[in-house]
């Protein structure tokens, strides 16, 4: 066999619990091989591929090192890749999210404030007369 589909692959290593996780992964472009993003889940995984997956709050990044014939036990799964990297948080990998159009006078205007409460405030009082 040349190879075999990954998200077969990632079920038989046990990186993800099921087959169509793995394949959501993968159609979510959460998946890389060999440094490209995958999008398919019928992508071929070949004996010397680094694949990058998340798994929980951390990325893994592995060397595949067999194909497997089925998802074993966990000492045989992890026979079936070499970690290469340390795991890495994700919130790392994330870059600082700052909205654009936030102003921070905006949030802190008592007037702005005031006339929400007074606002609110008549509506429910209407609603408490019913």
């Amino acid at each position: 066999m040349s190879g075999r589909r990954l998200d077969q692959w990632l079920w038989f290593a046990r990186l993800v619990k099921s087959r169509s996780r793995g394949a959501r992964l993968c159609a979510a472009g959460a998946v890389a091989v060999n440094t490209v993003t995958v999008k398919k889940a019928n992508h071929a995984v070949r004996i010397g591929d680094t694949i990058a997956v998340p798994q929980g709050a951390v990325r893994r990044t592995v060397r595949v090192m067999g194909l497997g014939a089925r998802r074993g036990p966990p000492t045989e799964a992890q026979l079936l890749y070499q970690e290469t990297a340390l795991p890495v948080r994700l919130s790392e990998l994330a870059q600082k999210w700052t909205p654009l159009l936030m102003d921070d006078e905006a949030q802190s205007d008592p007037q702005c404030r005031g006339r929400r409460q007074e606002f609110d405030g008549g509506r429910r009082q209407a609603a408490g007369r019913s």
